[in-house]
């Protein structure tokens, strides 16, 4: 049998992490997964509870803080199923999703990575996510396929490439890690996913949404409250990103449209809305990929 490692990552939400882990449990089955909790630096541990609701439960314990990949790159060392499947902790699964994303991979090899249909939880009539497409390169500006749409089953049958997966629902094979590596941790917070993607599709693979199965994410509509740590690491890693991903010559041009015009734009933004804490960020942002090297594993932020 071929065995699905489910990976999330728990940062100070445990009641959060107790409704996953019920969610699992109650749509898998327990001889086909293993399900790996990576409690990232969080204020307390709540193993017991944890393992109360999932007594197989592998339980890993980070005492700082490392960010989405660095956690999920806890979860991978740890992990011995054929498959990976990484699964925010404000998600809950159908009881087709691990089965149904597994086929998927089955039937197509050439998939490096593969993401299902995401609705939101709270309106669970409203797609969040049936794809993305590709990324422009000199604005580093894409969009989601589907987003905001009402759910009527058009991407039930879907099964296609895309442009990135999405972070939420993640699966991909620990085999492929051999030469595609794992997730960037310097980006530390948004555009990890992006980043690996493009990885995977270096190392000769492709993106993929399928439609044939879907989660409930609870991440709300209104999300994008504005704070200091998403300022600056929105900032810092989409240019990043691009150093990384692209030619020096698009980075170049990228850097010029990006300081000279999305980030004055940003500025001018949050002092319209009287956000003037924000601007620093933005500064710092730039700053730091100005003084350091596309893979440098400074952060440059207090968590």
């Amino acid at each position: 049998m071929q065995i699905t490692s489910i990976i999330t990552v728990n940062f100070n939400q445990p009641e959060v992490t107790i409704a996953f882990l019920k969610s699992v449990k109650a749509n898998t089955k327990e001889d086909a997964v293993e399900v790996i909790v990576v409690d990232n630096g969080s204020r307390e541990n709540h193993v017991v509870t944890y393992k109360e609701i999932y007594p197989k439960l592998i339980y890993i314990r980070s005492d700082v803080n490392l960010g989405f990949a660095g956690g999920n790159n806890l979860g991978i060392k740890a992990a011995k199923g054929e498959f990976l499947l990484f699964l925010n902790n404000d998600t809950e699964i159908f009881n087709d999703t691990v089965e149904v994303l597994k086929e998927e991979m089955n039937q197509r090899p050439e998939i490096g990575i593969l993401s299902p249909l995401i609705l939101y939880y709270d309106q669970p009539d409203i797609i969040q996510y049936a794809g993305f497409t590709e990324m422009n390169y000199l604005t580093c500006r894409n969009k989601g396929i589907g987003q905001m749409e009402v759910d009527n089953g058009q991407y039930n049958m879907d099964s296609r490439e895309t442009g990135y997966c999405h972070g939420a629902a993640m699966m991909c094979r620990r085999s492929d890690l051999e030469s595609v590596g794992l997730m960037a941790e310097h980006f530390f917070l948004y555009y990890e996913e992006l980043d690996w993607c493009e990885k995977f599709r270096k190392a000769g693979k492709h993106i993929w949404f399928t439609g044939r199965t879907k989660i409930y994410h609870k991440e709300s509509i209104s999300v994008g409250k504005e704070s200091s740590i998403k300022t600056y690491f929105m900032t810092r890693n989409r240019m990043l990103f691009i150093r990384r991903n692209t030619s020096v010559m698009n980075s170049l041009f990228f850097s010029v449209y990006y300081i000279l015009f999305a980030c004055t734009k940003q500025i001018f933004l949050y002092l319209l809305k009287g956000r003037t804490d924000l601007i620093k960020w933005v500064f710092k942002g730039v700053f730091w990929n100005l003084t350091n090297s596309k893979n440098s594993s400074k952060l440059g932020f207090k968590i």
